[in-house]
């Protein structure tokens, strides 16, 4: 497993064997992206990624990139190279690291902010930015200019006048700027404690005066600002530096607005094309130096804590996360149905958790390079070392509540069909769990709650969707399609609503599904040609109820007739769009954003999209540790895992808490319900519906 750390950096290392006399070879700094590189060597990233592919999907730290020289590349050299360029007594240079600010680096070598800015004059245009190098000045080196000032009076300025903001929920640094009239790295620099995070009630120092009732009340009235605001408002943004940015494919508004620290509306009032849909290619202008470099999947290696510590070990003070102990303050459940778990006082029998994750260590072979190309290119192992990611999140957390829980890791070796699972429990390996995560295959999964049945050990299933086997002391976590879809049905129907289907002939599981399990909802006819019938369809809706009007179809012509006329409804009765399942034709070009938000468009979800502080905090808490965004898998491996870690210590079984207990994680829901044929199933579905404000939201 040594060698396992070494892998993925090596694969990229050798690329630069192929670099030619019109390109340099450059690697990758912790923090860089494509665009900071592209503007360092003052080249398009169009010509990055045409000599190096695999970029595409990311940065790696240490990754060897071929740049085109294009005339310029001997200037970026000496410019890289003057970092290195130091002497005794005289000035110095720091090349500025991700999350470093002004007043960090000033702190650091005991400057003053004019000695550094002016020793940086572009500090004072363009800001601070990752991977810029920065002249450090000695600590005796007089400010330019001060010289100027020398037998003339100088007039000293008033005390300076400070107020101070709590932040609200949904706030951002961006939005508390602009409302203070100031900018986020003055804010940063005088609450050097928010460059990480921003949590809900800190209270922000600011320079300056709180902003007058009067402006606000004339900007609501739609009255033009006067030119004192104008210019505070350009400030602001001359403040904050831009770069562009593509949009990949399958990002969202929600997702952009995480990555870069602003809200929905913020960033869509920066690119006014967002009001009509998230469109892959498309070229934003955002704030430049809060991109976060691609996962270093080295680093993820898996470990098997056969027997740790007696006594769990409070990380926070290196480093460790604590994320509960903010969560267990900031966050208040709105569903009286959720219960929130803590420490149950006086629990100090220890608990064991055992983890069955399929990282098939076997098949690493001895070649260095057919290791690298698997780590990179298996699918399967890089879900397993995302879903690993987020487990070990649960883990830290649980050290920092002191949760007296054992954890084993072991490697489960699974494929489609086969594991080492048997060999495990012959080795007494899981007998003594008090309960077990994996396998994530539903055939090893089954078998294995079978073997550990005569223990009553629950086998708790983290990834598959299917329908399992009845089992008694199997519980699977993600709800099977026909639960999904009856938790929009079950919603609809509480709102005394009237039901109208629009569903493709091609569609044939839908109608059936719909016919046999959701008795009382009508569907719209379908002319000869298979097309809506637009007049049937509107007879339909009742002028005195809300019209919930459930469409599947892959049809594009049919989806725009059907916008169209519920549009055209809109005028005399309450129209809201439903889908049952994800439809890929409402993300094309052809389909207007704009009509869906109208129309409020709702689907079933078995995780949410949330700003709640809690979520947050993990997000930023498991960027910090891993460099990168956490994904679907990322954010399961938190959730299973801490969920179960918080049942076993609630001083009663596994199953005594499903049976009374309803919780909810950072993306999860976990409503878990017996099957009348046996085992267990999770019905928590979320009900999200796009509102007016552009985001996605919880429908109560």
């Amino acid at each position: 497993m040594k060698y396992y750390l070494a892998l993925l950096s090596l694969v990229f290392f050798t690329c630069s064997a192929f670099a030619q006399e019109k390109v340099v070879k450059y690697k990758v700094s912790s923090g860089e992206t494509i665009n900071q590189i592209a503007e360092k060597f003052k080249v398009t990233p169009y010509d990055i990624y045409s000599l190096n592919p695999d970029a595409r999907t990311g940065l790696v730290p240490n990754t060897v990139l071929l740049i085109p020289t294009g005339g310029k590349a001997s200037a970026v050299k000496k410019e890289v190279a003057a970092t290195k360029n130091t002497a005794s007594g005289k000035a110095t240079t720091h090349e500025v690291q991700p999350k470093e600010t002004l007043f960090g680096i000033e702190k650091k070598y005991g400057i003053s902010d004019e000695a550094l800015k002016a020793a940086n004059p572009f500090l004072v245009t363009n800001g601070l930015q990752i991977g810029q190098t920065l002249t450090i000045p000695s600590k005796g080196a007089a400010v330019k200019g001060a010289a100027s000032t020398a037998g003339k009076a100088v007039k000293t300025a008033g005390p300076e006048k400070y107020v101070y903001h709590d932040v609200q929920a949904k706030e951002t640094k961006y939005s508390i700027a602009k409302e203070y009239k100031t900018t986020v790295e003055d804010l940063e620099k005088r609450n050097p404690e928010i460059v990480s995070s921003l949590p809900v009630g800190y209270r922000v120092t600011i320079k300056g005066t709180a902003p007058k009732t009067d402006t606000t009340t004339a900007v609501a009235a739609n009255v033009s600002k006067p030119a004192e605001i104008k210019k505070a408002d350009e400030a602001v943004k001359k403040g904050t530096t831009y770069m562009d940015y593509q949009v990949k494919p399958k990002e969202t508004l929600y997702s952009l607005s995480r990555t870069f620290q602003l809200t929905q509306a913020e960033l869509t009032e920066l690119n006014p094309s967002l009001s009509e849909g998230v469109k892959e290619g498309m070229v934003l202008k955002v704030p430049s130096g809060f991109l976060a470099p691609a996962p270093i999947i080295a680093q993820q290696q898996p470990q098997q804590v056969e027997k740790p510590a007696e006594k769990p070990v409070d990380n926070s003070a290196s480093g460790g996360i604590k994320i509960l102990e903010k969560v267990k303050s900031e966050t208040v459940s709105a569903d009286p149905e959720v219960v929130e778990l803590t420490k149950v006082r006086g629990q100090n029998e220890r608990k064991k958790l055992a983890l069955l994750l399929p990282f098939n260590l076997a098949k690493m072979q001895s070649d260095t390079i057919s290791s690298a190309n698997r780590i990179k290119n298996d699918k399967f192992l890089n879900m397993t070392l995302d879903f690993y990611s987020g487990a070990m999140m649960a883990i830290d957390s649980a050290k920092v509540l002191k949760l007296p829980i054992d954890v084993s890791i072991f490697d489960s070796q699974e494929t489609k069909s086969t594991s080492n699972v048997s060999s495990l429990i012959s080795q007494n390996k899981l007998q003594g769990a008090n309960a077990v995560i994996g396998p994530f295959y539903q055939s090893n999964a089954e078998s294995t709650a079978n073997s550990l049945r005569l223990y009553n050990i629950p086998v708790i299933s983290p990834l598959s969707k299917d329908t399992a086997n009845p089992i008694d002391n199997l519980y699977q976590t993600i709800p099977t399609n026909d639960v999904i879809k009856s938790a929009v049905f079950d919603y609809m129907r509480s709102k005394n609503g009237n039901i109208v289907a629009v569903v493709d002939k091609k569609k044939e599981s839908v109608i059936n599904y719909i016919k046999q399990n959701q008795k009382g909802v009508v569907f719209a006819a379908l002319s000869e040609t298979g097309g809506l019938d637009v007049a049937n369809l509107k007879s339909l809706l009742l002028p005195n109820r809300m019209n919930y009007v459930v469409m599947e179809t892959g049809n594009t012509a049919m989806v725009k007739t059907t916008i169209k006329a519920l549009l055209d409804a809109q005028k005399t009765c309450q129209v809201q769009l439903v889908i049952l399942e994800p439809n890929s034709t409402l993300d094309t070009d052809e389909i207007s954003f704009e009509s869906l938000v109208k129309l409020k468009l709702m689907y079933p979800s078995v995780t949410r999209e949330s700003n709640e502080p809690a979520v947050l905090i993990f997000e930023k808490e498991y960027r910090l540790k891993n460099k990168v965004n956490p994904n679907t898998y990322a954010t399961r491996g938190f959730d299973v895992t801490f969920d179960t870690m918080m049942r076993l210590v609630q001083g009663k079984t596994y199953q005594e808490t499903t049976d009374l207990i309803t919780t909810e994680q950072v993306d999860n829901k976990f409503q878990y319900y017996k099957k009348e044929d046996g085992g267990h199933a999770n019905k928590g579905v979320y009900i999200l519906y796009y509102d007016s404000d552009l985001t996605l939201k919880v429908a109560n």
